[in-house]
């Protein structure tokens, strides 16, 4: 552990948040705030996209949005932001805003280049970070980099995460061992991995709906319960964000970093992970997709957290570090609204986790077949997934976390350097995009001769030629 805190304390402390808060302040003015003004086209095109196929294999925007909603909807949203409010105090809440408002510019660029250097796979487009490296920067070792370090960290960091913090709350609440809940949830990964990314897709947009309503539903109930109280819990979160006394006591730092690593860790915001599952969707347009994602961070920080955030704040739950991650929820949740709470909790973490490790599974898969063709590295990769999600089970949460954090921001800083350095293309597409749309177009479409000296690396874009 000492070793794990000494790497991280370098990654987080003197890189990652500036970093983070740079880049998303960049992208934001370079796009003209457009994870604000264009909210309403955001929704339309989610809208739009629910529909069928029309009986293709091509991914849906819609399903590609549930899978990556399925990833960032997990132990993030219940277990994270309770160690960071135990951790950092109330003022982390604030900075998990501030990251994610900020931040969404970041998931729209990474997203859009995501789907304009995206290839066409067997049953479905693929792409991601990897790709835009290679054929966009021109760095296939860039790519090889990526690629190891988001297969580590999504397919078995992370999922050591979900599984630790799933049997955490089943035995909180049922007395059920790590290990039974771990087996049993191992098994139920490797037979939904073995059906490939359809089986994935499927799964995701029935459960991610169900679970993120079903919490948000409670959550907003307890806020009507503590309506009069919201002004002053408002009031907590931001003044210790920026209280004098936080500032004297190194508080405002620790909630700083607290909320942008849990809050990262949550929305994925700029990490390189949403664009792997964006690039399959089968839209006119790259920025279609880039603003469907960008919804995915505000649908999952700033209102999934904020459910959570304010449960533990309203309750009146210790937050001196004796009680942390999920059971600080499930202590929280109780206090509320009685025993029940902690079951309520154990039962939605199950969907939560479960189609996390799904999300997270399916990003590692796509980078495994960025390396390798060899379907036997692909079996050994998956049998690997359903070792680590049992490891999780067994570990400390400590370990789980630390791990987690390290290889998050190893592959963060690969990621933001790339898209920083490819960021032009997606500020014009998006001009390109506002360009049609003010001319009348209704569906924007996008051929690779509007990028002019592109067209050579843009396989799936190249304009139809009319018999």
């Amino acid at each position: 552990m000492q070793a794990i805190n000494f790497i991280n304390d370098i990654l987080w402390t003197y890189l990652l948040i500036a970093l983070l808060l740079g880049c998303a302040v960049w992208f934001t003015l370079k796009t003209r705030f457009v994870q604000f003004r264009m909210v309403k086209e955001m929704i339309r095109l989610l809208a739009d996209s629910t529909g069928s196929n029309n009986g293709t294999k091509h991914i849906s925007s819609f399903q590609a949005f549930a899978i990556s909603i399925a990833s960032r909807v997990g132990t993030g949203n219940l277990a994270g932001v309770a160690t960071a409010i135990a951790i950092g105090g109330p003022g982390a809440v604030f900075w998990m805003w501030v990251i994610a408002l900020f931040g969404a510019s970041s998931s729209f660029v990474e997203s859009t280049l995501a789907q304009l250097y995206k290839e066409k796979g067997k049953d479905s487009f693929v792409g991601g970070p990897a790709y835009y490296m290679k054929k966009g920067l021109k760095q296939p070792w860039m790519g090889a980099l990526f690629a190891v370090l988001i297969t580590v960290t999504f397919g078995f960091a992370f999922n050591s995460v979900q599984s630790n913090t799933l049997c955490a709350a089943f035995e909180n609440a049922f007395g059920v061992s790590h290990s039974l809940t771990g087996g049993i949830i191992t098994l139920l990964t490797l037979l939904i991995i073995f059906g490939g990314v359809q089986r994935i897709a499927k799964v995701s947009s029935i459960l991610v709906p169900v679970m993120a309503l079903g919490y948000v539903a409670l959550a907003l109930a307890i806020v009507l319960m503590n309506i009069t109280e919201l002004p002053a819990v408002i009031a907590l979160i931001v003044g210790h964000a920026f209280g004098w006394e936080q500032a004297l006591g190194g508080g405002v730092g620790m909630a700083l970093m607290q909320g942008i690593k849990r809050g990262l860790f949550s929305n994925e915001a700029g990490m390189g992970s949403a664009p792997n599952v964006a690039a399959t969707a089968n839209v006119t347009h790259p920025v279609k997709q880039g603003l469907i994602q960008t919804l995915g961070v505000f649908t999952d920080t700033l209102i999934i957290c904020t459910c959570t955030a304010f449960i533990i704040l309203f309750s009146g739950a210790p937050l001196d570090g004796s009680t942390n991650g999920v059971q600080l929820t499930q202590h929280a949740l109780t206090n509320e609204i009685g025993p029940s709470g902690g079951i309520f909790v154990a039962i939605a973490l199950f969907f939560f986790a479960f189609s996390s490790i799904l999300g997270n599974y399916y990003y590692g898969e796509a980078n495994v077949r960025y390396l390798t063709r060899r379907k036997w590295i692909l079996t050994v990769y998956r049998l690997l997934v359903g070792g680590m999600v049992l490891f999780g089970a067994l570990t400390t949460l400590d370990v789980a976390w630390g791990l987690a954090d390290i290889t998050m921001g190893l592959m963060t800083l690969c990621n933001l350097t790339a898209i920083t350095l490819l960021g032009k293309y997606a500020f014009r597409l998006l001009e390109d995009y506002r360009m049609q749309k003010q001319n009348g177009i209704k569906d924007p479409v996008f051929t690779s001769d509007r990028l002019e000296g592109l067209e050579d690396d843009l396989e799936c874009w190249k304009k139809k030629v009319e018999k």
